[in-house]
């Protein structure tokens, strides 16, 4: 497995290491060893399938409050989706700062998204699937988000929005707080 860290502290893009022959190829998706390697939460408590049918659809941007907070380890199975993170964590040089990666079935890239930062994505076809694994189980009540178009992040997303729940659209604006997020630590994650 490939680990590259991207400009926010903590988040990684993993890519397959493939051996091939005149089968195919073979590629390891998972290896807690690995991850722990990297200094990586490793710990899977759950495993998610998200499926959209319209492109467009756009899920996010979550996160889970303290003492609740989830690494999730995200890829796209069947599909693309224009994947995105926010660094929520109060402390962080990179604190609001923003990341985006396409991920695909083909490409087989899978985004590590650390503890404390909002996650979302937006479908680039109709009927993809995003399979991820999270380090702590969810809780409905710890459930947090932040505004997918709030002005305070400006994420660049590919397409329009064709399809978001109420929830998703009508977060409330985010506001640079001096103290930490409501629901998050002192430490900011």
């Amino acid at each position: 497995m490939i680990f590259t860290e991207t400009n926010l502290r903590g988040a990684f893009i993993i890519e397959a290491e493939r051996f091939e022959d005149e089968r195919g190829f073979f590629a390891r998706s998972w290896s807690s060893r690995e991850f722990a390697t990297h200094g990586l939460d490793a710990q899977v408590m759950e495993c998610n399938i998200s499926f959209s049918r319209k492109k467009g659809t756009l899920r996010g941007m979550h996160f889970q409050a303290d003492p609740y907070g989830q690494v999730k380890i995200v890829r796209c199975t069947m599909g693309e989706i224009h994947d995105v993170i926010i660094d929520l964590r109060h402390d962080s040089p990179t604190f609001t700062h923003w990341f985006g990666v396409d991920l695909t079935a083909q490409n087989r890239r899978i985004l590590y998204v650390p503890k404390g930062f909002a996650h979302g994505f937006q479908t680039l076809v109709d009927n993809t699937e995003v399979f991820y694994q999270t380090s702590a189980y969810y809780k409905p009540e710890a459930g947090r988000g932040v505004r997918w178009n709030d002005s305070a992040f400006g994420i660049a997303w590919p397409l329009a929005v064709e399809v978001i729940n109420d929830r998703d659209r009508t977060y409330e604006d985010f506001k640079f707080l001096k103290s930490p997020l409501p629901g998050l630590d002192d430490a900011g994650v």
